[in-house]
């Protein structure tokens, strides 16, 4: 049953994945949009140093509040909390799948796809890993397509993906 359930959640992710992927060449969050609307000199330097006082571990508001870059560095937190996670404990990888699909809620375009894969690859862990076993190569290869997707707009804001 497990298996069954995780093939078919592979196969939607994937799905999701390829979609948020190939449908969307807009890679700026919307809420960068809203930052340009209101006085650029008082709100940037507010918008750099909020989200990371503000924020806690794990937290998605950083995403929110801070646009492109804030997103991709959320993302190689979530990837070191997805390594931290012991092989057999499911809850932990579950925990990551809940952060990054609350993540993926706060960005736009490609970005998405980045979060979208990350919780793929967490929820497919989190099914075998009481266990022991590791997850399918198809969720690792769709972390790894979303981050070379990726890779040139975060390097643009100074963040170099992690894998």
């Amino acid at each position: 049953m497990n298996k069954t359930f995780t093939a078919a959640a592979i196969a939607a992710m994937a799905v999701l994945t390829g979609s948020a992927l190939a449908g969307c060449s807009m890679s700026t969050p919307a809420p960068a949009e809203t930052t340009q609307a209101t006085p650029a000199p008082s709100d940037n330097g507010a918008a750099s140093t909020s989200p990371a006082a503000s924020t806690g571990p794990g937290s998605t508001g950083a995403a929110r509040s801070g646009g492109t870059k804030a997103a991709c560095e959320l993302f190689n937190k979530l990837v070191a909390d997805y390594g931290a996670v012991s092989p057999t404990d499911s809850q932990g990888y579950e925990d990551v799948y809940s952060r990054a699909q609350d993540a993926k809620d706060t960005v736009s375009g490609d970005l998405r796809g980045l979060f979208t894969s990350l919780s793929l690859l967490a929820i497919d862990h989190s099914s075998v890993a009481e266990t022991g076993g590791k997850p399918s190569q198809e969720s690792k290869d769709a972390v790894r397509d979303a981050v070379f997707a990726n890779a040139g707009t975060c390097t643009a804001e100074g963040v170099t993906l992690r894998l």
